[in-house]
């Protein structure tokens, strides 16, 4: 049996990509990074213990770090380039949470900023992102700026053949809305017909019979995901 004590162990970390839609920008909730240590801002995050499951820490990061629990996460990739991480030998676990724009703004309070996330490349081309927060580009650490880039093409990759679009909506929603989730995702208008009539067409929601409160126009009708069952 091969002692795995001679080999030298790298350090092992969760990163989470925690997004949002508000205001039909599709935002990203970071980090900034504390003054002596690297410097910029970072996606929220914390080194796997030797006890933790990955999933189990995933969400001890999102309790302790993000103050929220109950979003839905999915792994991204895994992330190991030499000198990612100028402290050492650090290899990230990136996943993908998602929530509604309710439930991130309220964690978006000292460090944690809520920022734009934009991307200078079209449809699904890849390629870094940006942050941009009250008209400013933020600098990124580590290689977040690559990572998130791979957040955005795999958000549009998904949207035509899953349901990842609702994950960041309430429970409830109006077609309007997903709509601008949509938009907010691929940064470009759609078109409403078309899109509300293939929308329907997938077949994956379906009418609650109640009506948008509030708002200065006609009420819209809200709709749910249709049940797995």
């Amino acid at each position: 049996m091969t002692d795995l004590s001679t080999y030298v162990k790298p350090s092992v970390a969760i990163d989470l990509a925690i997004m949002t839609v508000l205001d039909g920008r599709l935002k990203v909730l970071l980090v900034r990074r504390p003054e002596g240590d690297v410097a910029g801002y970072a996606m929220p995050g914390g080194f796997v213990r030797i006890e933790d499951s990955l999933e189990t820490a995933v969400e001890r990061v999102l309790a302790e770090k993000v103050g929220i629990d109950d979003v839905h996460f999915e792994q991204l990739a895994t992330y190991g380039t030499l000198g990612r991480d100028p402290r050492g030998r650090v290899i990230s676990i990136v996943y993908l949470a998602l929530c509604s724009a309710d439930t991130l703004q309220t964690a978006a309070t000292g460090d944690r900023v809520l920022v734009n996330l934009l991307v200078d490349w079209s449809d699904q081309t890849g390629g870094p992102a940006r942050v941009n927060r009250e008209g400013a580009d933020l600098s990124l650490s580590f290689d977040h700026a690559d990572i998130l880039g791979d957040v955005v093409q795999r958000l549009r990759g998904k949207l035509d053949y899953s349901s990842i679009a609702f994950a960041l909506l309430s429970d409830t929603f109006t077609l309007r809305a997903v709509q601008e989730v949509h938009e907010a995702i691929l940064a470009r208008p759609l078109t409403k017909p078309p899109f509300r009539r293939k929308l329907l067409d997938r077949g994956l929601i379906q009418p609650t019979g109640a009506l948008e409160a509030g708002g200065a126009f006609r009420p819209a009708a809200l709709y749910e995901l249709k049940s797995k069952d």
